[in-house]
């Protein structure tokens, strides 16, 4: 049985239970089924079958998730649009994948100018389900990331990306079955919304989505709360808005809390881990080019690996191969710093049409008696003697300052953060107003004296690691998958 086959056979299986919560609403698999073979019915009807990507508008309706599993079930792919994207943005992704057909269920279509499938009145029978044969090899869907040229860079995921996929994540431990609820927090142009619900599904679990109009991080509290979710997979930037309710949360059901995205603080984890004694707390990790996520790491309050106050992540998953590399590609010794590289069957055939970028980031190296193909991730990390993948920042969060002084910018912001006594802070690299580097400080505070800051800083670190800019935000920015928006935080120094 293939990946779309196990889909249909979960969702056929489980008609009666509750698929999907959108903004309060309740749709049974029922509904989500005959919404799926409507738009199928569309699309056999206006797409020709070598017609292979198509578009989908990314909203947070069951229209749009039956797209999706419309769209596998025809043995196509789908390439999700964000309407609030710059229309820039989105033309190049068209045109880059030959989108000629758009499914859209939006009021007002987003993209007139295309063959357009519109999914909110697409019903059909709940007996038109069976997958159409494809290859396994054949392309699931493919995402954009930023490009470093400013031009997005597609990153085609396979179906057999995926088959793998999954059974790396349940060979982690995880364990979900039709009684759980489940959480999907992220916009559809994010790799891990795919198995925030394509796993649930699977499963005939419950899953919750988070409307855009609402503020994450008190929607998730309240799902938390009032309806049990039992699963839940976030950035670890949400813990640092949910810290002032931690005292509130009183949710013995939650049996995984899974962070991913960014590094996890070792403190906040703690109290997480305090206030909710019966959850498996996870920290894992993946890139868009490995299939959303390929090394795991189970938080233990009396053994925890962390460094700079970041927890671990982990050891890889099963059909994952991990390496740490010099600039020369040279394979490093254990302990030593250097490139995460990743390799395995999780691993994307390459960037969509884009040879020039594959070459930049793709090589191939002798590893365990045999060439085999590794991906660069720009992560600094190293591998302690236990296995664990230590993360240690974006190699390009690591700054150079006062002519070659190399500096980790989380460990800027561990002794930023012990000094500020929970009060979240990012430390930043920016170029001065005559072409240096120096770091920079943001606490997310109103403004206070920062004296006993500045004491303890210069306690902890020498006189080259200590920010020569600090400032306030009430509010860090978020990008639309609920990261801190680093970026942007650079351009206030």
């Amino acid at each position: 049985m293939n990946l779309q086959q196990a889909l249909s056979h979960s969702i056929t299986r489980n008609l009666d239970r509750i698929a999907f919560v959108i903004n309060g609403q309740e749709y049974t698999y029922k509904d989500l089924a005959e919404s799926i073979s409507g738009i199928r019915k569309i699309i056999q009807e206006k797409i020709s079958d070598d017609e292979v990507n198509i578009g989908l508008i990314a909203n947070d309706d069951i229209q749009t998730y039956a797209a999706i599993f419309a769209i596998w079930f025809e043995g196509k792919s789908y390439v999700p649009l964000d309407p609030e994207s710059p229309e820039e943005r989105n033309d190049n992704i068209i045109k880059q994948t030959n989108i000629k057909t758009i499914v859209d269920s939006s009021d007002v279509v987003v993209y007139p100018d295309y063959n357009t499938i519109s999914s909110t009145m697409a019903k059909g029978n709940t007996d038109d389900l069976e997958p159409k044969q494809v290859l396994d090899e054949s392309i699931a869907y493919i995402l954009f990331t930023s490009g470093t040229t400013g031009v997005p860079k597609g990153v085609p995921i396979t179906f057999s990306n995926l088959i793998a996929f999954c059974d790396a994540f349940f060979d982690f431990g995880i364990q979900i079955d039709e009684n759980d609820r489940c959480l999907q927090m992220f916009g559809l142009t994010f790799d891990v919304s795919v198995m925030s619900f394509m796993l649930p599904v699977l499963k005939g679990a419950r899953v919750y989505t988070i409307p855009k109009d609402e503020i994450k991080f008190s929607y998730i509290f309240e799902l938390i709360q009032d309806e049990r979710l039992s699963y839940a997979l976030m950035v670890p930037s949400i813990l640092h808005y949910l810290r002032p309710y931690f005292d509130e949360i009183d949710s013995p059901y939650l049996k995984y809390s899974l962070f991913c995205g960014e590094g996890l603080p070792v403190d906040v984890t703690e109290e997480w881990a305090q206030r909710l004694p019966n959850t498996k707390i996870m920290n894992v990790y993946g890139p868009t080019e490995s299939t959303m996520l390929c090394t795991g790491y189970t938080y233990d309050k009396d053994a925890k690996k962390t460094h700079n106050g970041v927890v671990s992540i982990g050891k890889p998953w099963k059909g994952v191969e991990t390496i740490i590399i010099n600039e020369s590609n040279e394979i490093l010794e254990t302990g030593k710093k250097g490139e995460l590289c990743l390799a395995g069957s999780l691993l994307t055939p390459g960037y969509w049409m884009n040879p020039e970028k594959n070459e930049e980031a793709f090589f191939y190296t002798e590893y365990n008696g045999k060439k085999t193909r590794f991906y660069k991730t720009g992560d600094l990390s190293y591998i302690d003697a236990d296995g664990d993948i230590m993360f240690l920042g974006r190699i390009d969060f690591q700054a150079k300052v006062q002519g070659g002084y190399r500096v980790e910018l989380s460990e800027v912001e561990l002794y930023a953060k012990e000094g500020l006594h929970k009060i979240n802070a990012v430390a930043v690299a920016y170029t001065n107003g005559v072409g240096s580097t120096e770091i920079g400080l943001v606490i997310e505070s109103e403004k206070f004296d920062l004296t006993e800051l500045s004491e303890y800083m210069k306690a902890k670190m020498p006189a080259y690691m200590i920010p020569s800019q600090i400032k306030f935000m009430e509010t860090f920015p978020l990008n639309v998958n609920g990261k801190i928006d680093r970026k942007e935080l650079t351009t206030i120094f």
